[in-house]
């Protein structure tokens, strides 16, 4: 069975994104160890899981020669990625290997994880994660906590409806203070 893991930036006070769907308080430079670990991560060759405001985002910077020119492996390895976009009302996927679902999402998930062909990872996309989690389907969140506190923005799992068991698998803690937090669902005792 294929693995379906969630990557998430966090701040320190539980927020993936600020008012207006505000991501500018993580700084991902392509010059420290955080972008070295992302171009790592990429060669995984993980199918990339989005929903369509995250989608917005990561297709307004990752295709545009800035992107390529700052962090070209990272650039490369996500313009290459095999993407789903999961929207009701995208008409269009206009990245390169981009496919849309826009019904039953639960199901192609869980058919994906069985008869695919790739691991996946879902990035950010707050909403879809949390439905996921609910219906048990991530193996594994790996949480990046930024050193920063914002005053206002959206919790990681907002409204979602049971308690969420997790164990720690393992950590890794960055120079420029970021530090990884890998959890898998705790096993029932």
């Amino acid at each position: 069975m294929n693995k379906l893991s969630s990557f998430t930036f966090l701040t320190l006070n539980g927020f993936y994104k600020g008012p207006n769907e505000d991501i500018s308080w993580h700084k991902h430079r392509s010059d420290e160890e955080e972008a070295d670990f992302s171009a790592d991560s990429l060669k995984a060759d993980n199918m990339l899981l989005f929903g369509r405001v995250t989608y917005e985002m990561m297709i307004k910077w990752w295709p545009t020669a800035a992107a390529i020119e700052s962090m070209p492996e990272v650039a490369n390895g996500m313009n290459k990625a095999e993407k789903i976009v999961f929207s009701k009302s995208l008409k269009k996927a206009d990245w390169n290997n981009t496919r849309i679902i826009r019904e039953d999402i639960i199901n192609e998930i869980k058919k994906l994880k069985k008869e695919g062909k790739k691991n996946m990872t879902i990035l950010g996309s707050g909403s879809i994660l949390t439905q996921f989690a609910e219906e048990g389907l991530i193996d594994e969140y790996s949480i990046m906590i930024d050193p920063l506190a914002i005053g206002k923005g959206t919790p990681l799992f907002k409204d979602i409806k049971q308690q969420l068991n997790l164990e720690l698998a393992n950590t890794k803690t960055f120079k420029n203070g970021v530090i990884l937090l890998n959890y898998r669902p705790a096993k029932s005792k």
